[in-house]
């Protein structure tokens, strides 16, 4: 199926010397990768997470059927000084209802440009004209709503979305991150993992999830898509033989998952640490590698160029659903482990879903919250259908389902 990219007005942005327009992978490319380049340059000497996108700017967003990345430009040389994804989703907002949302992501300035004050101490505004001109083609292609998410000690991106953009702080998710070891976990005894077709997963994410928030209706196309490695199922064994997936009936305690790889998409780096970090870092690899029995907690290795599983639908039932989704974790892990080059484990879920406290996780890698922030771009669209404003509705379960694209 191809991907339809809708266009955008490439008219220049009313402002002090800045023009927004719709990005051109011939003339943009080299541009593009230039700035956000010398947008991860860590600052003071701080450690700094790189990300190299394989040379395909629009990697984040091109798994969306309708998508758009812009570009701002400023000066007579043209100078790229900022850049801007979005994309369009259909997605529940609780208790099985639709909405058609927007998602913003991959908002970068320059750092030159970020303070730059001209014509009477004026700002050149960049970031806020990038996210206005966005909106503009969200709202144009139906979006009734628009979300962006950011690490809730960013002052600077919540400060320009809330007070600038009039985004209202939304949701809080935890992102759980474990690093791949030298060795492989135990996956328990007693316990079968099974790997599901799309179609039985498709049905089993949308019953477990109909009541979530941000359930894609495209669920089928994901679990499809070449980046998604398979959905898998634990079960304790003495159920899998009278368990037929053919007549709907689920176990009595099961736990699920699917798992997404960045691979093909971009590889991360840490850069900027000290040699006795580092040094320290590759000593408890070394120290795994050689002795896998000891099931030491190394550190994977960072600081080349590696990539992540995203863990995602992770859903349990049943007495023994926290052992059996503790498993299913652990067969992440050890696919990653075969995996030379996987770095780490990552899963994102609410606060208050059940699967939170089984995830395994290191707690100084992992995010406990990680802020959406939410916009309703067209008002009136919620009063035709006799629905209230979901900005003011209470949640209906505390299920949110992470779009591994969003990743």
């Amino acid at each position: 199926m191809s991907v339809k990219i809708v266009a955008v007005n490439s008219a220049p942005t009313v402002g002090v010397g800045v023009v927004v327009r719709e990005y051109d992978e011939e003339e943009d490319k080299v541009g593009v990768e230039e700035m956000e380049r010398r947008c991860e340059i860590g600052e003071g000497g701080k450690p700094s997470l790189v990300a190299d996108l394989l040379g395909d700017p629009i990697c984040r967003v091109r798994h969306f059927p309708s998508h758009i990345m812009l570009v701002a430009e400023y000066g007579n040389g043209r100078e790229i000084v900022g850049v801007i994804r979005g994309c369009i989703k259909t997605v529940t907002r609780g208790n099985s209802l639709y909405v058609k949302l927007a998602y913003i992501l991959g908002l970068r300035v320059a750092p030159s440009h970020r303070v730059l004050i001209i014509h009477k101490r004026r700002r050149l505004g960049i970031g806020k004209k990038l996210v206005q001109k966005l909106e503009e083609w969200c709202k144009k292609n139906g979006a009734e709503y628009v979300y962006m998410a950011t690490d809730c000690t960013n002052e600077a991106s919540i400060n320009l979305f809330t007070r600038k953009c009039e985004y209202t702080k939304f949701r809080t998710p935890t992102m759980l991150v474990q690093p791949v070891h030298a060795h492989y976990k135990s996956l328990g005894s007693g316990i079968a993992i099974v790997q599901l077709n799309p179609k039985l997963a498709e049905t089993l994410y949308r019953r477990a999830f109909a009541n979530s928030e941000f359930f894609p209706k495209d669920i089928d196309k994901i679990l499809s898509n070449k980046l998604n490695l398979g959905t898998f199922m634990a079960l304790p064994k003495k159920f899998l033989p009278k368990w037929d997936p053919k007549t709907g009936i689920l176990p009595p305690s099961f736990a699920i998952m699917s798992v997404w790889s960045t691979k093909q998409l971009f590889r991360l780096q840490v850069k900027g640490v000290s040699m006795l970090t580092y040094a320290c870092c590759m000593a408890s690899r070394v120290l795994d590698a050689w002795m896998p029995w000891m099931m030491l907690p190394s550190f994977p290795d960072v600081f080349r160029k590696f990539w992540v599983y995203f863990l995602y639908g992770l859903h349990m039932e049943g007495k023994n659903g926290p052992r059996l989704m503790k498993s299913l974790c652990a067969f992440a892990h050890n696919m990653g482990r075969d995996d030379d080059g996987c770095g780490a484990v990552v899963a994102e879920v609410g606060q208050r879903d059940p699967v939170r406290e089984v995830i395994p996780h290191w707690r100084k890698l992992s995010m406990s919250e990680d802020l959406w922030c939410i916009k309703k771009l067209n008002y009136g669209s919620d009063e035709k259908c006799g629905l209230s404003d979901w900005l003011n509705s209470r949640p209906s379960s505390p299920l949110i389902f992470v779009d591994p694209r969003d990743v």
